[in-house]
């Protein structure tokens, strides 16, 4: 399951990011159960996410293990966003109904390189 989409409407797409250096909120996580309302809360995150000062964008796969990389101006930005009212509910059902574990790592990110849309020729 891709939890969210990146900026534009591919969810498969890779965020688009400015030349750094910019602040990512790396969220790994192991779900408990199959719960519903996980994934529309998880969307509806990513809603929120989006309209806050400072966001860039994000990218997210899940499979056993989640992993969820949002990308920020800086570390402000983030900050606010784990402050955000609708976060904190989302967070505290997170750490009380859906996740068996989870860590968040927050990294300045000095580097940016990669290629776009690779072709097989």
């Amino acid at each position: 399951m891709t939890v969210g989409p990146c900026e534009g409407s591919d969810e498969n797409a890779l965020a688009h990011t400015p030349r750094p250096p910019y602040v990512a909120v790396i969220f790994t996580s192991r779900l408990r159960d199959n719960d519903p309302d996980y994934e529309l809360t998880a969307r509806k995150m990513v809603a929120l996410a989006r309209s806050q000062p400072g966001f860039l964008g994000i990218e997210s796969a899940r499979e056993t293990l989640g992993i969820t990389v949002s990308y920020w101006s800086d570390e402000d930005a983030a900050r606010s966003w784990k402050q955000v009212y609708e976060h904190l509910g989302a967070q505290y059902l997170g750490k009380t109904r859906w996740y068996e574990e989870y860590r968040v790592r927050i990294a300045t990110i000095v580097r940016d390189y990669g290629a776009d849309k690779l072709s097989d020729t």
